[in-house]
């Protein structure tokens, strides 16, 4: 399908969320723009003309092609990284990003609503609550359990369900990587030996086909998330 219409991606690194989105508009092979928006120090045309409640990732739908920090009044704005996959899903349909299969739509569904709900739960739990490792554990297993044996999260197609999740899974190995968050220092080494375990072997595997994919690597930046994370003030250690 030829896309007609303009898309502008507001976005961070930083964010999670976005990154399901940037994810679906690369492996759609989207023509749109990407705009980064400071978080930490929004401008006020950012609530004002794209997302009322601040936050990324949004995107403008059609309109004119215009900057992005002067979005048109004709273009539609849209928000909430489920509601944009679907809509991504939508509007490049031969892209795959949903299986054409009922079953296997309503499969990737319920995996993205059990994923987004553990995996973030699980992450503040230990990155930012210092709670111990048990929560964020719990949750990889509830991740995993909802994984088929072999393949992605609905079948053999990479698609938005698997979108939905792979964003914190690459976060999550990515802070115990560099012992990043509010636990104490040096537990990230002894939680990623247990991530990496024999106990999270299917979720390894699924995620290993995650970072393979050509849209994920367009995508991921180590160094860049590096570049934000090792900055944020929360995780300063006393």
């Amino acid at each position: 399908m030829v896309q007609t219409e303009q898309i502008t991606f507001y976005t961070h690194a930083y964010s999670v969320y976005s990154h399901r989105v940037h994810l679906a508009l690369e492996e759609a092979k989207a023509d749109y723009t990407l705009y980064t928006v400071n978080i930490w120090d929004k401008p006020a045309w950012y609530a004002a003309k794209v997302n009322p409640i601040g936050k990324v990732p949004a995107i403008t739908y059609g309109g004119p092609k215009v900057s992005p920090d002067a979005p048109s009044d004709a273009s539609v704005k849209l928000r909430e990284s489920l509601v944009l996959l679907e809509f991504l899903a939508d509007v490049f349909p031969d892209a795959g990003l949903l299986p054409a299969d009922a079953v296997q739509r309503a499969q990737a569904r319920l995996f993205m609503r059990d994923a987004d709900a553990a995996l973030y739960e699980g992450m503040k739990a230990y990155f930012f609550a210092r709670e111990p490792a048990q929560k964020l554990l719990d949750a990889l297993e509830r991740v995993q359990r909802a994984l088929p044996p072999a393949g992605f999260a609905a079948g053999a197609q990479w698609c938005i369900a698997d979108m939905a999740a792979a964003p914190f899974l690459a976060r999550i190995v990515f802070l115990l990587e560099h012992d990043l968050g509010v636990y104490p220092a040096g537990e990230g080494a002894k939680t990623l030996a247990l991530v990496r375990g024999e106990r999270f072997a299917r979720l390894n595997r699924w995620f290993a086909d995650v970072q393979a994919q050509p849209s994920f690597k367009a995508t991921w930046d180590e160094a860049v998330q590096f570049s934000v994370w090792s900055k944020l003030p929360m995780f300063k250690r006393n």
